[in-house]
């Protein structure tokens, strides 16, 4: 049974120690899911009942080309005009709960491990719908147009409704779910699901251009970043600056799942983003 871990605020007690294990360097930063609590929520204009935490926002010299947030919204909150960026895209990832998400005028339901990309300029409105708050992931992004190619075209789908693909020679230990087809190069940003079975490794230092949001949906493993080598687990957040080097020992004694954004598909820029 697939499995999605999402924060729920709260507070600390004061007996608590202070010492945990979130760390910002100039290749990566670690949030443990602990340190999303009720402090360190935020709000956004426009959206009712609503309060969210922020992962991940552009910053110079480190990760430049998304911003990843936490959405919880209370029954009946949500928004009729969540987006202020004519140019931003979005993928949303339902955690728990249930929201009715309408595209232009087309209502869809999404409930945990629902996915829905939403094309840059096109209306769309949000309610959470359930009983219990709704939490899900809004990872957005400035679309980059290519000449010659269209925007892509909205999607809404289900984890559970897409087989994962395995990754060459790994017997199925290390597989990917993908929500949009790689070959589509109207896509500059992809978000699919890593799992690794236990045992299973990314086995060698990946270095490359993509910058990463990784949040942890479900287990727990050992990461390698840049020089490091962090104990990672549900709920936990990992942002990587591009080339930053990574690879991955999941122990066990469950799978280890995590959503993963990266920049695809476009030129590297020659000046500075602006």
């Amino acid at each position: 049974m697939l499995s999605y871990f999402a924060p729920h605020g709260g507070h600390p007690p004061q007996t608590d120690l202070l010492s945990g294990r979130a760390v910002f360097t100039d290749a990566y930063a670690v949030l443990p899911h602990g340190t999303m609590r009720d402090i360190t929520t935020s709000a956004l204009p426009f959206w009712d009942a609503t309060r969210l935490w922020v992962l991940a926002r552009p910053m110079t010299g480190f990760a430049e080309t998304f911003s990843q947030y936490i959405m919880e919204v209370q029954p009946g909150g949500g928004s009729d005009r969540p987006e202020a960026d004519p140019d931003a895209q979005a993928v949303l990832f339902v955690t728990e709960g249930q929201i009715v998400l309408s595209i232009g005028d087309t209502p869809h339901t999404l409930t945990p491990g629902g996915y829905a990309y939403i094309p840059p300029g096109l209306a769309w409105t949000l309610r959470a719908t359930g009983e219990a708050p709704a939490r899900f992931h809004w990872i957005r992004k400035a679309y980059e147009h290519a000449p010659g190619l269209d925007t892509p075209d909205p999607l809404v789908l289900n984890e559970a409704d897409i087989a994962p693909t395995p990754m060459p020679g790994t017997n199925g230990a290390w597989a990917t779910t993908r929500f949009v087809d790689p070959a589509d190069l109207r896509h500059d940003m992809h978000v699919t699901i890593v799992t690794l079975q236990p045992g299973a490794v990314i086995p060698f230092l990946e270095t490359h251009v993509m910058e990463h949001g990784l949040y942890v949906l479900e287990g727990k493993a050992v990461y390698r970043l840049n020089a490091d080598w962090v104990e990672v687990e549900a709920g936990d957040f990992m942002w990587l600056r591009a080339f930053c080097p990574q690879a991955c020992y999941a122990g066990g004694p469950g799978s280890f799942r995590y959503l993963l954004y990266k920049d695809v598909n476009r030129h590297a820029p020659l000046t500075l983003r602006r």
